[in-house]
């Protein structure tokens, strides 16, 4: 048994007997990736020999002194900034980058008294849904080898699923942690837009971008949620609200709990398999106190063509700074200015960046900006007015992660419409600025499958509250691939 099968909580405990030390959690964690990512492909850079002096280090601190997560190993996804420790968004164009400073989160993550293992593989600049379009390798699903694990936080969530580390961070701009979280059997929370700082993440969609923190459970979760959230002075977008004690909500009660089901989600295009896993962990729901009645969503059916315009179009400027004068890649051999900039940025960027690029040069441009990026704006306000209405009789929505469970390694690679429907259930969550979270619900096959929770703006609480009780009263959160044991 690995040590990361306990909890956050079990694992305080057995540093505070003098059964463990942090030293050994961190070895544990660099020996588990050094076992077993030659199969996940989860990390591209690792921070050994700084983990390793700072663990000694914190073995020092007195047990009066330490908090919940103290001591304990966690991976960051490689679009969060980390000083020292190089930062490539999964891309050839900032290959080689060292940042100068600590991401907002990452110095939250120091201050809870973390160990940062290393830099996790992703999606190219978060834009993808099976990390296939990284620049330097593909990570696989634990569950199922050939399978992706799900993206842009594909590898967040399947170094968190192989056991390789016991905590990771990623970020969602449409989906990206619930989506690999449903696919990789773990716990994954998108928290509302504001709740975490986005100071130190490169940005892909600034209006919708959140960073989140995936776990094997709901507790564990809802704590490293606490540690990184608040407000922050370096963004403007952080949210003024206090950060609530989540882990102190979750008492398993939820009766008179009002759960609505959008008819949307539980309809045409989600596979049986994921359909009735959602139905079957209503009925748990249900036998737990919870009423479930079924509502509708109407302009959801507009949400992936809104997303795909607004974050496309707002890439299309945020990515316009990678130009190869100030840092990362530069071309060799060019003429003159202009031709640095078009060969810099057609040899560092993939396929997938460049046609998002495009896309949203192209809604943003004159002649198309009232007919794509204004009419995407309107979607989206009556996207979030749908939202807000239904929150006025209930307390969260239910429905499935994903329409399907993982998809083979290579199946829609060349197919990017079918790849972006994958996040039909995720994208209006970001739209609306709502939180939500994915638990593990079934699965199909030997593949995980996940249940959606969305709560009303800055009510994580709820929504963790639920989770937790859906948790208490199942046992899919238990379930580890069969690479835990390296068969």
């Amino acid at each position: 048994m690995t040590l990361f099968e306990r909890s956050a909580k079990e694992l305080q405990e057995s540093l505070h007997n003098g059964e463990l030390t942090i030293a050994d959690l961190t070895k544990e964690a660099f020996d588990r990736v050094e076992k077993l990512d030659g199969d996940v492909q989860a990390f591209l850079a690792l921070n050994k020999e700084q983990a390793t002096a700072k663990a000694a280090e914190l073995d020092q601190v007195p047990f009066e002194e330490r908090g919940p997560l103290f001591g304990l190993p966690i991976g960051v996804k490689d679009n969060i900034v980390t000083e020292g420790l190089e930062t490539t968004c999964a891309s050839k164009i900032l290959e080689g980058f060292m940042p100068i400073y600590d991401a907002t989160v990452v110095k939250k993550l120091r201050e809870a008294g973390m160990v940062t293992i290393g830099k996790l593989n992703m999606d190219e600049f978060a834009m993808g849904s099976s990390n296939e379009n990284s620049a330097y390798k593909t990570t696989k699903n634990p569950w199922k080898l050939e399978h992706v694990p799900g993206g842009s936080s594909g590898a967040s969530a399947a170094a968190v699923a192989a056991g390789e580390v016991p905590f990771s961070l990623g970020s969602d701009t449409g989906g990206s942690i619930r989506q690999p979280a449903a696919y990789c059997g773990v716990v994954g929370m998108k928290p509302t837009y504001g709740r975490v700082s986005r100071f130190g993440l490169v940005a892909f969609a600034s209006s919708l971008d959140q960073i989140g923190p995936i776990t094997r459970n709901v507790r564990d979760n809802a704590l490293l949620l606490e540690a990184i959230a608040g407000v922050d002075p370096n963004d403007s977008t952080s949210a003024d609200i206090p950060v609530p004690n989540y882990a102190a909500a979750l008492d398993g009660n939820i009766k008179g709990l009002k759960i609505a089901v959008p008819k949307e989600f539980i309809g045409e295009g989600v596979q049986e398999a994921a359909r009735q896993s959602v139905l079957d962990a209503l009925e748990v729901l249900k036998g737990l106190g919870a009423t479930v009645e079924e509502v509708s969503l109407p302009h959801s059916k507009y949400a992936l063509a809104a997303y795909y315009i607004l974050s496309s179009s707002e890439a299309s400027s945020n990515l316009s700074r990678f130009d190869g004068i100030r840092y990362g890649f530069r071309a060799e051999g060019v003429k003159n200015l202009m031709e640095l900039y078009k060969e810099t940025r057609a040899q560092g960027f993939g396929d997938e960046v460049k046609r998002r690029i495009m896309l949203g040069t192209y809604s943003l441009s004159a002649g198309t900006y009232d007919a794509y990026y204004k009419k995407a704006q309107q979607a989206r306000t009556l996207i979030k007015q749908d939202y807000d209405k239904i929150f006025e009789e209930y307390d969260v929505i239910v429905g499935p992660t994903a329409p399907t469970a993982a998809f083979e390694i290579g199946k829609n690679i060349d197919d990017p419409m079918t790849m972006y429907a994958n996040d039909i259930l995720t994208i209006p969550i970001n739209l609306a600025g709502v939180p939500a979270i994915s638990i593990p619900c079934g699965f199909d096959g030997d593949l995980p499958l996940g249940l959606q929770i969305i709560g009303k703006h800055f009510d994580e609480e709820t929504i963790y509250r639920t989770a937790y009780a859906y948790e208490k009263a199942t046992d899919f959160h238990t379930k580890t691939p069969q690479i835990w044991e390296g068969k």
